[in-house]
């Protein structure tokens, strides 16, 4: 009789103890959940707060750059170069094929992808197509003529979104500091 007790016992703890993960699973989607939200509120005032932030001269540190293909979407953009001395140079179309060089960070300034990283097609150098990239860079590379060195804010919906990509968590506003080293195929001569 012990003896069935003990199996009945044993079988009771084996049993609950099997369920406890599958509690703790509930628990950490919870907290996944719950972690999601708290990132996408970080990134969303960080947003807003950049949205405001002024220059020395009291203008906008940043330029809203809205596409005419999509009304809806844009990115945020400050130029570090003189772009008097790059405006009659060569502009990349939505179809281009771009080479940059460029640091991405996220809303808090940690690193997650570079192309100083690379050394193919050349040191440091990314080769893609403007058709293959985030909305943002799209965006981004519209504007910008060879030589422009920018920082570009992109809010997560011209990012990657709801989704995770890789190392870049859903919701995640990005930060970029490009400089445009050449146009291939199709592009705009100022």
């Amino acid at each position: 009789m012990k003896f069935i007790k003990f199996i009945a016992t044993s079988a009771l703890l084996i049993a609950s103890a099997m369920m406890l993960p599958s509690c703790n699973l509930d628990d950490s989607k919870d907290t996944e959940a719950e972690a999601y939200q708290k990132w996408k509120e970080l990134n969303d005032n960080y947003m807003t707060d950049v949205e405001k932030e002024l220059n020395d001269e009291g203008q906008p540190k940043y330029t809203k750059v809205v596409p005419e293909w999509n009304t809806n979407a844009y990115v945020l953009m400050r130029w570090f170069n003189d772009t008097t001395l790059t405006r009659d140079n060569l502009r990349p179309l939505y179809t281009s094929t771009v080479d940059c060089k460029y640091i991405g960070r996220f809303y808090n300034d940690q690193p997650f992808d570079s192309s100083y990283l690379s050394v193919n097609p050349a040191d440091s150098i990314f080769r893609t197509s403007l058709t293959k990239v985030i909305t943002g860079w799209t965006i981004a590379f519209e504007r910008m003529h060879v030589g422009d060195s920018v920082e570009v804010i992109i809010p997560y919906a011209q990012g990657y979104g709801t989704q995770s990509s890789g190392s870049v968590p859903a919701y995640s506003t990005l930060k970029f500091y490009i400089r445009l080293v050449d146009v291939a195929g199709e592009y705009i001569r100022p």
